[in-house]
This record gives structure tokens, sequence and C-alpha cells, in this order.
């Protein structure tokens, strides 16, 4: 194994260990709007809906019973993720973001993983996201980790971008 592979492998480690998923709090609020945005700048640019839900994840998230995860790498935050109701039972995996340079360290893997055992302890009946192709890292981890590709994007979606839909399977139940 190369060097640079080895000292890679072992920062990831190292970060890993470090790493802690937390919820909301006023004063991570900024983060959620950072860190979305800069993905959303790279690749897309920022919809409608995505500057109402980032200006107000309270209004459009919490109230209606939804919930905001935060990875923080030491005193860093350095990633974030939603699950935002849609209807009873039914949760939208949402406004998954890791700093780019943090990419590949396994942070999105524990916000999901996060999330996912969130939207287990609510009970929930459905986990759904939306994405696009272009995200080709995001949408192989979101199959790693049980979200299967739907055969048409989601009829009613919000997101000019989203040409990918994808519904959760739980792996322990046939």
């Amino acid at each position: 194994m190369p060097e640079s592979s080895r000292t890679q492998g072992a920062a990831a480690a190292a970060a890993r260990n470090e790493l802690r998923i937390v919820p909301f709090a006023p004063a991570l609020r900024e983060h959620f709007y950072r860190l979305n945005e800069a993905w959303l700048r790279k690749y897309f640019h920022v919809e409608e809906i995505d500057h109402r839900v980032l200006s107000n994840p309270e209004g459009e998230i919490l109230e209606g019973g939804g919930t905001i995860l935060f990875a923080v790498l030491g005193e860093e935050v350095v990633g974030t993720c939603a699950l935002m109701p849609e209807t009873d039972g039914v949760y939208e995996l949402t406004k998954m973001a890791v700093e780019e340079q943090r990419q590949g360290m396994g942070i999105g893997r524990a916000l999901l993983a996060a999330a996912i055992g969130e939207f287990r302890r609510r009970d929930g009946r459905r986990l759904f996201l939306e994405t696009n192709s272009k995200l080709a890292p995001a949408v192989r981890l979101y199959e790693s980790v049980g979200f299967e590709h739907q055969p048409s994007i989601k009829p009613d979606s919000h997101y000019d971008r989203a040409n990918v839909y994808m519904v959760w399977r739980d792996p322990g139940i046939p």
C-alpha cells in the first residue's frame, strides 16, 4: 500500500474516532446554510425551495416534526443532513452535505447512519431522497446503506435538479 494511502487511511480512522453527530441547536444554524450552499453552488444553484428551507430550518423542518443533524469533528462543524416529514411516517432525507475537503472520511456514512437510526426511532414507514446522477459518489453512498433507485423521478418533486429518486429498504427486513 502506498504511503499516501496509508496516511489517508490513518487520518480517516482518527477523524471517525473524533467525530460526533449532534442534533440541531441555534448556535449551529449558520452551518446548515453554509454547508449546503457550498455544494449547491458548486454543482447547481440554490433553488427557491433550498433558500426557504436553509434560511428557516426551524420552521421548515423542525416545527413539522423533522430533525437536523450535524457532524462535528473536534470543534468544527463538517457535515449536516435532515429528516423532513412529508406525511405521517414518511420522511425525506434531505440537505445532506459534507465539507468538500472532508469527503471520503466516513462523515457522510456516519450522518446517514444517525439519520436512519432517527427514522427507526420514529417508527417511520418510508424514507426517500432525491438527488442528481451528477453526484455519483453520493449516489453510491446511498446505495451502500440500502437506498434503492425508483423507476422514475418523484412525481411531485420540489427540485429542478432532481433526476434520481431513491427509497430506503431496511436490509434487516426481507
